[in-house]
């Protein structure tokens, strides 16, 4: 179904048990890695490619995770020159794709873009509505250039896009400070290390987006008075 442009309805789903859950959502751009795909692949791939141990590549990942380090660092800690490796079609999370049908059929606009290479974006046109890599863009998050660039792609005012994603120092916080409405998905290394922010919404599986409110409204009624997921 095509996407309404400009779509003012509220997106009962979304909408309930956040900070800015108020806010008029008519887009929603999601991270890549962790969190429309499961990376777990792509890893164990790596590791077999470049002769490492997939229980040492996963080690030395979950400690540079928990040092609030960068990712990349993993090969020169490793003394091992970075393999190519990426994603498949069967690396996509299951929630991921009915996910994406259910926001696009309820007339939102759907982006995926990450801190990735420019050739992930073949493997994702067709399922959203727009797509984007820092590589293509020439910027990187964390920077607020980044998320400039998301709210010029989707032609809307900040405050209408949601930005979902694992990592709260790349994601969450970035998102915040450009304005937009952040929604912290909890899962891979980052997703469970990293706490969120207060007043963010965190969920477990990006169905919590687009699922029937417990009132049994249908998505885009007005938010129920008590949030749709409490969390402590």
């Amino acid at each position: 179904m095509a996407a309404r442009v400009g779509s003012t309805e509220r997106f009962g789903g979304a909408a309930g048990g956040f900070a800015g859950g108020g806010a008029r959502l008519t887009a929603f751009a999601f991270d890549v890695g962790e969190t429309l795909v499961d990376e777990t692949g792509m890893w164990e791939r790596a590791a077999d490619a470049c002769g490492v141990p997939r229980f040492t590549l996963m080690g030395v990942l979950g400690g540079l995770a928990a040092r609030g380090e960068q990712h990349g660092r993993v090969w020169e800690i490793l003394g091992v020159e970075r393999p190519h490796s990426t994603w498949t079609e069967d690396d996509f999370y299951p929630d991921a794709l009915p996910c994406l049908e259910a926001l696009r059929a309820a007339g939102r606009v759907v982006m995926a873009v990450g801190n990735t290479p420019a050739f992930v974006e073949d493997g994702l046109r067709g399922l959203v509505d727009h797509v984007g890599s820092s590589e293509r863009w020439g910027v990187e998050k964390p920077s607020r250039e980044f998320f400039a660039r998301v709210v010029s792609e989707l032609d809307r005012p900040a405050g209408e896009i949601a930005y979902v994603g694992d990592r709260v120092d790349n994601d969450v916080e970035p998102a915040l400070a450009a304005g937009l409405t952040a929604i912290h998905i909890r899962r891979g290394p980052w997703g469970h290390l990293q706490e969120t922010p207060a007043g963010v919404r965190r969920i477990d599986s990006l169905l919590e987006l687009c699922a029937r409110r417990r009132d049994g409204a249908r998505p885009g009624a007005e938010p129920p008075a008590r949030p749709v997921v409490e969390r402590e």
